[in-house]
């Protein structure tokens, strides 16, 4: 790397952790937390939509999400989740992170609030309205990823700058324990005010009229925290590596990071002169250059993330499913509407308590030690072997005196997707690209985890069916049942484990020498105006 570097990226590369960086993290973080809480507070509350919307009367089953509209609820957020990834990511690269990152916000704060809202008295107009806000609900939260991951590797310094990423995505832990939380709270409330009795006992009366508050309550309440931190997101500067290298103005960086780190940073103007020497590296996308030095970087990141999440979204959207499958949740017969979202939003929270927070934060603590080569190694590799352990025997854990383990197995597998490759894939495409391709190529790699979500959303939704078709939901198709679907999911992640091989290790170098961000011409030419000199 060229030895002129500005200086201010040097002071930022060594700068002690300071509030500004916790200040930092609680703001990208709670992006991240609204995400989380509104992707997944969703499979909360499908099957009460079911209920709601499509009982038939004289049914002896409970009223479920017919399978387009299922597939549509739950994909419908990933669809526009992906298109945002990609749009948000170029546009953080071409106008500046700080400049979009508002927009990101406050798309995600209205679409909350309307996915509530959703307008009609039939079940078409409110599935088209929740689907409808919903995508662009998840248009903004695919901003959320690029810019807050790439806002948040360009503000730290290399010693800790993988915690800190990993800390504003562990936000997203925090977001599904609200989510259930939120579920438990809201469906006790209308519970006690409203009682019903099971399906079995009263068909009709088993979902009282006020249901129908509920979902919308729940979903709703996403916006809150989002709201809460627009103000301290418009306060933040840009980041000091867009300003110097993309924007290309070293003097303005100094000037806003002598205010945020509270240091005062001089720089000589013949420093700041220099860089008109210290080109950062000029090609494209699209460019063989690109290709050359990055290409092979790019198809690990986009991959990996590809794998995993086919797998994270499958078990965490489809929880309700597999419990039931192993009779954890009682017969939806002998529940209410009202009683059956508490017993899944209690299932999925435990879930999420012992088994989801605490693998994002051991992946805090531990990346900048360990590295983001091993711990996303061996989150796949566990997340095998448990899936693996709970498909070969899957009639062992179906029966009842073996529930809990299935359970404690289960939430084993979510704490190495979390200490593992779903904390791995998000801060690794942050540190390795260059700063004017860094969020497009962060939007790429999450558009890439975001086409897995999709396929697992989709494709577990069917696959998960028993291959009984006598035993499927009311419109499905048989399918392969839940066992052979969690070994297919196994399989998966043990191709991911291959594929990480691509990924290089970023623990401890800089951004600058692990994106090679100044080109090699300019270094050279630099050399040799040295040597003239």
């Amino acid at each position: 790397m060229a030895k002129d570097q500005l200086e201010v990226l040097n002071v930022l590369d060594q700068a002690k952790t300071q509030l500004y960086h916790f200040t930092a993290v609680v703001i990208a973080g709670m992006g991240f937390f609204t995400d989380a809480y509104d992707l997944f507070c969703i499979s909360l509350v499908t099957k009460l939509l079911g209920r709601i919307y499509y009982y038939v009367p004289g049914s002896s089953k409970p009223g479920s999400l017919p399978p387009n509209a299922a597939a549509a609820v739950n994909g419908v957020a990933l669809c526009g989740t992906l298109a945002g990834q990609l749009f948000f990511g170029w546009l953080g690269d071409k106008l500046g992170r700080k400049r979009v990152y508002g927009i990101t916000l406050m798309l995600m704060v209205g679409c909350s609030v309307a996915s509530g809202l959703s307008f009609g008295s039939s079940p078409r107009a409110v599935m088209a309205t929740l689907c409808f806000f919903r995508f662009w609900l998840g248009f903004g939260i695919g901003g959320d990823y690029p810019l807050s991951a790439t806002i948040m590797a360009e503000y730290s310094n290399k010693k800790t700058r993988g915690s800190f990423i990993a800390a504003v995505f562990a936000m997203q832990g925090f977001g599904i324990l609200a989510g259930g939380t939120v579920a438990i709270v809201v469906s006790s409330i209308f519970g006690a005010l409203y009682h019903a009795p099971p399906f079995a006992h009263d068909p009709v009366g088993s979902t009282v009229p006020q249901a129908d508050y509920v979902w919308r309550i729940i979903l709703m309440f996403g916006a809150l925290p989002a709201a809460l931190t627009y103000y301290w997101r418009m306060k933040m500067p840009e980041t000091p590596r867009y300003t110097a290298l993309v924007a290309k103005n070293a003097e303005k960086t100094c000037a806003d990071m002598s205010k945020v780190l509270q240091v005062d940073i001089q720089v000589e103007k013949q420093d700041l002169e220099s860089q008109d020497r210290v080109e950062t590296a000029s090609f494209g996308l699209f460019s063989k250059e690109f290709l050359r030095r990055h290409g092979l970087h790019l198809l690990g990141t986009t991959s990996t993330w590809f794998l995993l999440d086919i797998a994270y979204y499958s078990q965490n959207l489809f929880q309700k499913d597999i419990f039931s499958a192993v009779g954890w949740l009682p017969a939806a017969k002998s529940m209410s509407a009202l009683g059956e979202l508490y017993m899944i939003a209690r299932a999925q929270t435990l879930i999420a308590l012992c088994g989801t927070v605490p693998g994002y934060w051991f992946t805090v603590f531990l990346i900048d030690r360990i590295g983001r080569f091993t711990i996303q190694s061996i989150g796949f590799a566990f997340m095998s072997v448990f899936m693996f352990a709970l498909a070969i025997p899957y009639h062992h854990w179906t029966l009842k005196e073996n529930h809990i383990p299935f359970v404690v197995m289960y939430g084993l597998t979510f704490f190495f997707a979390n200490f593992g490759p779903n904390s791995t894939t998000f801060v690794v495409p942050a540190e390795i690209f260059p700063a004017r391709l860094r969020a497009t190529c962060h939007g790429i790699s999450a558009a890439s985890g975001k086409a897995g979500a999709i396929v697992g959303a989709f494709g577990f939704l069917y696959a998960a069916q028993s291959q009984d078709k006598a035993k499927t939901d009311p419109g499905f198709p048989a399918g392969i049942g839940v066992r052979n679907s969690l070994i297919v999911l196994a399989v998966v992640n043990l191709l991911g484990l291959l594929l990480t091989l691509l990924v290089p290790e970023s623990k401890g170098k800089s951004l600058e020498e692990m994106s090679q961000d100044y080109c090699e011409e300019a270094e050279n030419r630099s050399k040799s105006e040295a040597a003239i000199g």
